[in-house]
């Protein structure tokens, strides 16, 4: 296997002469495939989590950190992982994350306690971050012009299809109860998936790695750690738990390991070494205001699947494949407007980004009007239209956002500029679970609002950010320019 280095990637950095090896389209199909795989594992529990209660007897708190453990983790690593792959090899890399990301999954499946799940799912999410940030990277070393431009295309649609899929296969799965295993599936249908992607990335993908690798930042990485686990941890466990001493304590913790963070983050730059989310790359307007739009969008995507995937099995009781069959207008209506967000895009430019989230908004508003005119007599045909509307605005705006952001990105820094925008995509979908699914939590409670006026309201919040961010994303620069 030839070994092809590609430029130093660092901020300031002059490209090398380069020599690009070509992806072929099954080399495409197999670094997508690893896209996918860690997305539809953050969201294939959504719809598995009341069946994961019924087994376990475990908490709203236990079952938000069997989501967010993974994306935590994820969220962490996923620089760590990108900075390995420039050093020792992307295609090395990606391989040994799928290995060991098809074990993980596998330890899942099998988890006998609620604790050993949430473990496994965290060290599953790290079996990600190696995998992962490889998948942009070799799409960056390996393309140039239009052929990367469709490839990012095909990547934001794989990104945003998985979410989606995720729980739709998962409510089949569990609806299917194979041999009795109930939710299990879910985590073992990754180990054939796994081995087929080893088999097809020995065979197809080229070798690339960085001509002077960054090393890595552990003191930036060890307080971004301590700095997500101290906020998430609590919001999830705090509430549910009456707020005890250890939650507010680490809340308290949080604003001091931020501070500490970015002040390690500005003085390893200015030193002239390359920090786990630097300055510098946060600073080029594509990637500071496409983020400054994706944070707040991806809050509110991860708790309205968390939500939604709850309301629909413990709310309307449909079960975990009417449950998923409720998505499927969703996914549908995304992967169609996901595979013509390209041309739409040659045309509108960023205005794209912002018509879709006010199609997101249309289709909220119209998913309220349905519940609070027809709950709880309702079935997957009545929630089809609202499912329809957001799926279609989802597909325009997320699509388009990693375009956008990944747009002006020079291919020198591409492992930066990928593992900064990965980053922001994990840590606030995990927010949005903490937050958004922890206030339907406490809200939908018999004795507070219940089910129905916590989902309409936790919804509505979603609509007004929405709709905010819609108006945020007019200041996006145009990646045609």
């Amino acid at each position: 296997m030839t070994t092809i280095q590609t430029a130093p990637e660092t901020p300031t950095g002059v490209a090398a002469r380069t020599t690009k090896p070509g992806l072929t389209p099954a080399g495409l199909v197999t670094v997508l495939l690893g896209a996918a795989l860690p997305l539809i594992d953050f969201f294939i529990v959504n719809v598995a989590l009341p069946t994961i209660d019924a087994d376990f007897d475990a908490s709203t708190a236990t079952l938000e950190l069997v989501v967010a453990a993974y994306g935590i983790a994820y969220a962490v690593l996923l620089v760590v992982g990108g900075r390995l792959g420039d050093a020792f090899g992307r295609r090395k890399l990606f391989m040994a994350g799928l290995t060991a990301f098809t074990i993980t999954s596998l330890v899942c499946g099998v988890a006998p306690s609620a604790e050993l799940l949430v473990l496994a799912r965290a060290l599953q999410g790290a079996s990600a971050a190696m995998m992962l940030p490889q998948v942009l990277s070799i799409i960056q070393a390996t393309t140039t012009g239009e052929k990367r431009s469709k490839a990012l295309g095909l990547y934001g649609a794989t990104a945003g299809i998985s979410m989606v899929i995720g729980q739709l296969l998962g409510g089949v799965l569990v609806a299917a109860d194979v041999a009795g295993t109930g939710w299990r599936p879910i985590f073992l249908i990754n180990v054939p998936i796994g081995l087929l992607g080893l088999v097809l990335a020995r065979k197809t993908l080229p070798e690339t790695r960085s001509a002077n690798p960054l090393s890595v930042d552990h003191l930036g990485t060890t307080l971004l750690a301590i700095s997500l686990l101290s906020l998430l941890i609590p919001l999830m466990e705090g509430g549910a738990l009456g707020w005890p001493a250890w939650a507010i304590t680490l809340l308290a913790v949080f604003p001091f390991a931020f501070a500490g963070f970015v002040v390690v983050e500005r003085r390893l730059e200015r030193a002239g070494g390359v920090p786990l989310l630097p300055p510098s790359v946060l600073k080029m307007p594509s990637i500071r205001r496409g983020l400054g739009v994706a944070a707040p969008f991806f809050v509110g995507f991860g708790g309205f699947m968390f939500v939604v995937a709850v309301t629909l099995q413990v709310g309307l009781h449909l079960g975990p494949l009417a449950s998923g069959a409720a998505l499927t207008p969703m996914a549908v209506c995304f992967l169609g407007t996901s595979l013509v967000s390209s041309r739409l895009v040659t045309r509108f430019g960023q205005r794209v980004v912002s018509f879709g989230l006010f199609m997101q908004v249309g289709g909220l508003l119209v998913f309220i009007g349905t519940i609070l005119v027809a709950w709880p007599d309702l079935n997957v045909l009545d929630l089809a239209p609202g499912m329809a509307i957001c799926g279609i605005g989802q597909g325009m705006a997320m699509t388009t956002l990693f375009r956008v952001v990944l747009s002006k990105v020079p291919s020198e820094i591409a492992g930066v500029g990928s593992g900064v925008l990965t980053t922001t995509q994990q840590t606030f979908l995990a927010l949005g679970v903490a937050t958004l699914g922890s206030l339907f939590g406490s809200l939908s409670a018999p004795d507070s609002l219940g089910v129905k006026s916590a989902f309409v309201l936790v919804i509505a919040i979603q609509a007004v950010l929405s709709f905010g961010v819609a108006l945020l994303a007019r200041t996006l620069p145009d990646p045609r320019s």
